[in-house]
């Protein structure tokens, strides 16, 4: 067995039998991803800028789609938190609300796919009283979009390199990015 036949066979065998230590690992980083994207949220709710430029790379990309502006550099996404505009939407009641992100973890690399919901306050219309949760005019869902989170392990722990949204209207794009989530389970079938 030549040498690179024998490192494909090591690394072949130890992911299909990975070690303790492996396995904390994966644990580890996963729980990491999970708590970063989780972090999204209330740091866009807040307008924490330090968040935002501590979890993208240097040169990480906010690609939000047509029609909005993104940003590149983690500090141009970090000063998106802070402009004018977002700190009106904050004022208004804005509150990002996300589902349990799908993480496929590959070395030093991971792809998050997620959905994001972003809800305001109705304005209108009458309150409603819940039993014990006091009274609301309810929320409004503004838009459902997918995201598509690429990271980087660093040194100071996983960035995001690039996170993608798309829409949720029915077109291409948004399904694109789900399609992502399922691309390993496709292979097994």
């Amino acid at each position: 067995m030549g040498e690179n036949s024998r490192e494909a066979a090591g690394r072949n065998t130890s992911r299909e039998n990975p070690s303790l230590e492996q396995r904390i690992r994966a644990i580890e980083d996963r729980l990491e991803i999970y708590n970063l994207i989780a972090g999204h949220p209330p740091s866009a709710d807040t307008g924490a800028d330090y968040y935002a430029e501590a979890i993208y790379t240097e040169d990480g990309e906010f690609d939000r789609g047509t029609g909005l502006t993104g940003g590149v550099g983690n500090k141009a996404i970090a000063a998106m938190l802070t402009s004018p505009a977002h700190q009106a939407a904050i004022a208004g009641g804005l509150a990002h609300f996300t589902g349990l992100p799908h993480v496929t973890i590959d070395g030093d690399d991971a792809v998050v796919i997620s959905y994001l919901q972003i809800l305001t306050p109705n304005k209108s219309g009458e309150a409603i009283e819940v039993p014990n949760h006091g009274a609301s005019r309810g929320y409004h869902i503004h838009r459902v979009v997918t995201n598509r989170w690429e990271l980087r392990r660093t040194a100071s722990g996983w960035k995001i390199k690039r996170r993608s949204i798309r829409l949720v209207d029915g077109s291409e794009p948004s399904r694109d990015i789900l399609r992502g989530a399922l691309a390993s389970y496709a292979a097994r079938a």
